[in-house]
């Protein structure tokens, strides 16, 4: 990485901690390494990318529906995904001077800490292990899941009964997963602990009629594409730019185990080109290891074409935490001079973070222009009504322009100024973050001039 690829790098990991968006876990102890807290802002932004990616995927469909499953699952489900071969581990290498370890793929001839050679790579798997129950032995073994997916897999059946859903449909699911990492790194990207979001599309696997225009006779291919392109879209329609996202295509021998086709949709990060989420045609796979092992039957018929079937899946999988990270280094901006209109040169830097208005964890500044009582009293009362209705911040302390530098600096996208003209014609000036234009607008109709921006 550049020094000044990695000095924009320290500038977010920097921002990140002084606004209150990422901490380090446990950093009164000296921290936890690859553990990291989601502060006031940070856990609202984290939020506002799952509430989009759930309304996107299953609130705005008729066909996608959601599910929370457990984090501790029966061992056997490990055996029948193939986690507990060598379908999930990478190859570790330790130095024989020093023993740090590191992933074989990463690292060349020598130890890049103290130049040692290494010893010979091992399989190293990444399944979190632990134990249910009193006593710790091998027939309490388990594991925290590495992945969410599996869940809706042993849900599928009961899905399929409990609703009125035909192939094709979609089951999504938001939460954590644990992966015993060798080496994480690159502040958020990569942890042991994470959050994902996952949809898992159970089609059929026939193949369609090349050009079908009716969906619901589409095959696996056409919906792989077709997952491809709507995940790609939204990161575009959240911001994200062009010239910074692409897809990747896996090779044949890059594939994992359970997978017939791999793509990668690729963030350009500073230090190089990084998946931030994966679509996978998986094939029967998972039903059919499930089905398998389990010796339930998971497949499905078809009424109108009388088939019996084990379901096809097209999954997308992304993180939360590397998207997020996506967005804040796609946002960040400095701006020399300031954003003030003087004539007089300086040498002032503004940081401001133009994060997407959906995203931005605060929606509204709320400012009174000064500390002065009928002004503060203004500004409470629109405080209180807006906050019923959007994330709000009310902010008195320091000067006006600290106040917008502190918002911008978190992405709020719009400020309302409480001024001393508000107490003749009772309306407040709203700046716009991005155009630094000022509009004047009464009190009254607050609500609905945010509900068009927001809604």
């Amino acid at each position: 990485m550049s020094n000044q690829k990695q000095n924009l790098m320290e500038k977010i990991i920097s921002l990140a901690k002084r606004r209150g968006f990422i901490f380090p876990s446990s950093e009164i102890y000296g921290g936890f390494e690859s553990g990291y807290d989601y502060g006031p802002y940070g856990v609202e932004l984290q939020n506002n990318i799952k509430k989009i990616w759930w309304k996107k995927m299953v609130q705005e469909r008729d066909s996608i529906v959601g599910l929370d499953s457990a984090i501790l699952l029966n061992p056997k489900v490990w055996e029948a995904s193939g986690h507990l071969s060598a379908g999930f581990a990478d190859e570790l290498v330790e130095c024989k001077r020093c023993h740090k370890r590191f992933k074989a793929k990463e690292v060349k001839e020598k130890c890049p800490y103290c130049g040692g050679g290494f010893l010979p790579p091992r399989k190293f798997n990444l399944m979190m292990k632990t134990y249910v129950g009193p006593i710790e032995d091998e027939t309490a073994i388990t594991y925290l899941r590495p992945e969410t997916c599996q869940g809706i897999y042993l849900n599928f059946k009961n899905i399929l009964d409990s609703s009125r859903l035909k192939i094709p449909f979609g089951v999504a699911q938001i939460g954590k997963s644990f992966r015993n990492e060798i080496t994480p790194g690159n502040f958020i990207f990569r942890t042991r602990e994470f959050e994902q979001m996952e949809m898992q599309w159970f089609c059929s696997p026939y193949p369609s009629a090349k050009g079908t225009p009716d969906s619901e006779k589409w095959g696996p291919e056409e919906w792989y594409e077709y997952w491809k392109e709507q995940r790609l879209k939204w990161y575009l329609d959240l911001g994200i730019k062009k010239e910074n996202i692409r897809f990747k295509e896996h090779k044949k021998e890059e594939l994992p185990h359970y997978a017939r086709k791999g793509t990668d949709i690729e963030y350009k990060f500073p230090w190089g080109w990084e998946e931030i989420e994966g679509i996978h045609y998986r094939g029967d796979w998972d039903l059919g290891q499930h089905s398998k092992f389990s010796g339930r039957d998971l497949s499905y018929f078809d009424p109108e074409t009388k088939n019996r079937f084990i379901p096809h899946v097209i999954e997308t999988s992304a993180g939360v935490g590397r998207p997020l990270l996506a967005f804040l280094i796609d946002a960040y901006q400095e701006i020399k001079g300031g954003r003030t209109k003087t004539t007089k040169p300086t040498k002032e830097v503004e940081i401001v973070l133009k994060l997407h208005r959906y995203l931005s964890p605060i929606k509204i500044a709320i400012l009174p222009l000064v500390k002065k009582e009928p002004l503060i009293k203004i500004a409470q009362e629109i405080y209180q009504d807006l906050r019923r209705y959007f994330m709000v911040d009310y902010d008195e302390v320091d000067s006006i322009g600290r106040r917008y530098r502190r918002q911008d600096e978190i992405g709020t996208p719009y400020a309302v100024t409480v001024d001393f003209e508000t107490l003749e014609d009772k309306k407040v000036t709203i700046r716009d973050r991005d155009t630094m234009e000022q509009e004047r607008i009464e009190i009254k109709k607050l609500k609905s001039y945010f509900d068009e921006k927001f809604f």
